[in-house]
C-alpha cells in the first residue's frame, strides 16, 4: 500500500475506488452459485460495477444521502454489494442478525429509522410482519431471492424483487455524493444480554482507523485469502474480513453454510482464516475423535506432537519452556510427527492457512496451546462492537494464547476502577444511537471508554481478560469467580456441549450443563440405561460421574472455584428461547430465571465431592 493510497483512503467506498484502479482484473470475491452448481468469482472492475449500478437504484427509489438502510442479507457478493453501495451514496447500513428473532428484527427496523430493507426472501419479512404490523419510517422492502409476490397482503410498503429493483435505476445517472470520515458507517446493534438492543454508531474514521491499525500488526497482503463465514452483522467479521480485506485488495471466498464450512475450507483453501472460538473448538473436537479412532499409537504420537509443538512454540514467542529431560531429542523427532500428525491437521484448514485469527469470545487456554502446538498460527484478538472492534491481537513471535495481545496502535488502554480495561482513541464509537442515556454511562468523565471487561496487563502491554465485571460471581463466602473461563474449559469435554455456573451469594459453585446429543448416548450406555430417558439426568451416580468429568476438565482452577454440583439438562440454550444473545453469548439473568428451581435444587440434594 502506497502512501498516496494511504493519503486517499478518507472514506470506506475509497477503498473500492483503489482496488478498481491498481488491480481491476484480480478476484475480489468468489462464491458458490446454486443454480450452476459451480463456485463463481468477480474481479474487482466487475465488482464496481456491480456497486455502481445498485448506486442507481438508490437513486431512483429516491433515497438520499444520511437515509438508513437495513441488511439482512447472508455473506456473499451481492451482499457486500448492497453494504458497499450504500456507503457510496452516504447512506447508513444497518446490519440485522440472520438469527435473531423476528421481533428483535422489528424493533431494529423501527429504532434505526430505516428507509429501505434487503431481505433474502420474502418469509423473513413476513415475519417481521407478523411480529410487528406498523413501519412508519420504511418504505421499500427488496428481495434478493425474487420471490416478491410470496409477500404478505399485510405488508404496508412495497414489496420488489432485486432484479426488477435494478432495472429501475438503469438509465438513471449517477451523481458523486460528498462523504465526510465522521459520516456514520454503519448503526451496528449489540444484542446485550439484558434489556432492548443498542444501535453503536460506527464512523467512517472510526473503521478506517480500526482497519489500517490492524494492518500494522498483522503481516498480510493482497495475495492472500480469506474464507468469511461469520455473519456481516458480527462486527468482528464486518471489519477484519469485509472492510479489512477491501483494504488489502485480497481475495474473499464466501463459505456456502457453516455447516458446508470444513468442505468449503478446502475448496477455498484460505491462507488467512477469521473465526470465533467456538469454530475453533469444534474442529479441535473433530480432531481428537478422528485422532483417538486410529488407535492408541496415533493418541500417543499426538500427545508426543503437542507437547514438542508446544516446546517449540514457546521458543519462538519468547515464553517460558516447559522443562523435559527429553527435550534434547525434539529437533530429531519432529520431523516424524510432523509428517504423520501435525500436517493432516493443517490440511483441515486447506493446507494453505497461515494465521488463524482467533476473536468475539474467550478462546480455551488449551484450545489455543493445542493449535499452536500443531503449528496452526492460533492468534487471539480482543475488541467490543464499541470500538470497530479490535483493540488487541497477539503479533507474530509475540503470541501468548492465554493473553489478547498488546493494544493495536493508536489506542490507549488503563485500567479503572476494579481493574476494569479503559479504551481511548480513533476507532471509539461515536455513541448509542438515540441514546445519550446509555453514552453517557459508558464513558468516564475525562472521556474513556469503558469496557466492562476486568483485565490485568503484563510487563510487555499484554492485555489478559479475566471476565465481564457484571459476570463475576460473589458468592457468599465472599469469594469471587469469573465464570467464562471455567465455563470454556469445562467444555473442553464432549460431553457438555453448553455449561453456565451459578453461585451468586450461594456457599458454593454449582453448574448447569447442557449435554451433547452423542456423548450423552455413549455416557448413558456406560450405566446400561435408556438415554431418552430424562429421568436418568437426574440420576446420582450419573451425576457423580458427570461431575468428575467436569471436576478433570477444571482441574487447573482454585479448588473454591470449581463446582461442587451439577444439573444435567438436553434442552439446548438457544436464541429463540431467549437464552442466547445472537453472538451466541450466554443471557445468564433469563437463564437463571427460566432455570430457578433446577438451580434450586443444587443446593438443596447432598453434594460429593468427587
Amino acid at each position: 500500500m502506497t502512501a498516496d493510497n494511504l493519503n486517499n483512503m478518507r472514506v470506506i467506498p475509497d477503498l473500492l475506488a483503489i482496488n478498481e484502479k491498481v488491480r481491476p482484473n484480480k478476484v475480489a470475491y468468489r462464491q458458490f452459485d446454486d443454480k450452476s452448481k459451480t463456485w463463481i468469482s468477480v474481479t474487482w472492475k466487475e465488482f464496481a460495477d456491480m456497486v455502481r449500478s445498485w448506486r442507481k437504484a438508490f437513486t431512483a427509489s429516491g433515497l438520499s444521502k444520511g437515509d438508513h438502510a437495513a441488511v439482512l442479507l447472508p455473506n456473499s457478493i451481492t451482499a457486500t454489494a448492497c453494504d458497499l453501495s450504500i456507503l457510496s451514496q452516504g447512506m447508513v447500513p444497518v446490519p440485522l442478525h440472520a438469527v435473531d428473532t423476528p421481533s428483535s428484527s422489528a424493533f431494529i427496523l423501527n429504532n434505526s429509522e430505516a428507509k429501505i430493507l434487503f431481505v433474502p426472501r420474502t418469509l423473513r419479512w413476513n415475519a417481521m410482519l407478523n411480529a410487528q404490523k406498523e413501519y412508519p419510517y420504511l418504505k421499500l422492502v427488496v428481495t434478493t431471492g425474487n420471490d416478491a409476490e410470496g409477500a404478505s397482503e399485510d405488508s404496508p410498503v412495497p414489496v420488489v424483487n432485486l432484479s426488477d429493483w435494478l432495472k429501475q435505476g438503469e438509465n438513471t445517472d449517477l451523481k458523486e455524493v460528498s462523504i465526510d470520515p465522521d459520516d456514520l458507517a454503519a448503526i451496528v446493534y449489540t444484542s446485550g444480554t439484558t434489556g432492548k438492543p443498542k444501535g453503536v454508531m460506527l464512523t467512517h474514521d472510526n473503521v478506517l482507523s480500526n482497519v489500517k491499525s490492524f494492518s500494522q500488526v498483522i503481516d498480510v497482503g493482497s495475495d492472500d485469502v480469506f474464507l468469511s463465514f461469520l455473519p456481516f452483522s458480527h462486527t468482528f467479521e464486518r471489519t477484519v474480513t469485509f472492510y479489512f480485506t477491501l483494504f488489502l485488495g485480497a481475495e474473499v471466498g464466501f463459505a456456502r453454510s457453516v455447516l458446508k464450512l470444513a468442505e468449503d475450507l478446502k475448496i477455498i483453501r484460505p491462507t488467512i482464516f477469521v473465526a470465533v472460538p467456538r469454530v475453533f473448538e469444534q474442529f479441535h473436537s473433530r480432531i481428537k475423535a478422528s485422532l483417538q479412532s486410529k488407535g492408541s499409537i496415533a493418541a500417543t504420537l499426538a500427545d508426543q506432537a503437542e507437547m514438542i509443538g508446544w516446546r517449540r512454540f514457546c521458543r519462538r514467542n519468547g515464553l517460558a519452556v516447559p522443562s523435559s529431560s527429553a527435550s534434547w531429542l525434539d529437533s530429531f523427532i519432529w520431523p516424524m510427527l510432523e509428517s504423520r500428525i501435525v500436517l493432516p491437521i493443517r490440511d483441515v484448514f486447506g493446507g494453505r492457512l497461515r494465521i488463524a485469527i482467533a476473536g468475539g469470545a474467550a478462546l480455551n487456554n488449551a484450545i489455543g496451546r493445542f493449535y499452536n502446538a500443531m503449528g496452526v498460527e492460533l492468534r487471539q484478538g480482543y475488541g467490543l462492537t464499541e470500538t470497530s472492534p479490535v483493540i488487541s491481537v497477539n503479533r507474530e513471535n509475540c503470541n501468548n494464547p492465554v493473553t489478547v495481545g498488546q493494544p493495536i496502535p493508536g489506542l490507549q488502554i488503563r485500567l479503572g476502577d476494579i481493574e476494569e480495561l479503559q479504551v481511548k482513541g480513533p476507532t471509539v464509537m461515536k455513541g448509542y444511537w438515540k441514546r445519550p442515556d446509555a453514552t453517557a454511562e459508558v464513558f468516564t468523565e475525562d472521556g474513556w471508554f469503558r469496557t466492562g471487561d476486568q483485565a490485568d496487563l503484563s510487563d510487555a502491554g499484554r492485555i489478559r481478560i479475566k471476565g465481564r465485571i457484571k459476570e463475576i460471581i460473589v458468592t457468599s463466602t465472599g469469594e469471587k469467580i469469573p465464570p467464562t473461563d471455567m465455563e470454556l474449559a469445562i467444555q473442553t469435554d464432549p460431553l457438555f456441549e453448553q455449561v453456565m455456573v451459578v453461585g451468586e451469594a450461594r456457599p458454593f459453585i454449582t453448574a448447569l450443563a447442557v449435554v451433547n446429543e452423542a456423548e450423552w448416548e455413549k455416557f448413558a450406555k456406560e450405566f446400561n440405561v435408556d438415554p431418552s430417558d430424562d429421568r436418568m439426568l437426574m440420576r446420582r451416580d450419573i451425576r457423580m460421574a458427570a461431575l468428575k468429568r467436569l471436576k478433570k476438565a477444571a482441574s487447573r482452577f482454585p479448588q473454591y472455584g470449581i463446582p461442587r454440583n451439577i444439573r444435567l439438562l438436553k434442552e439446548h440454550w438457544t436464541v429463540d428461547n431467549g437464552c442466547l444473545t445472537v453472538t451466541m453469548k450466554l443471557r445468564r439473568p433469563i437463564i437463571r430465571e427460566k432455570l430457578r428451581a433446577e438451580i434450586d435444587e443444587l443446593y438443596t440434594v447432598p453434594q460429593n465431592n468427587v
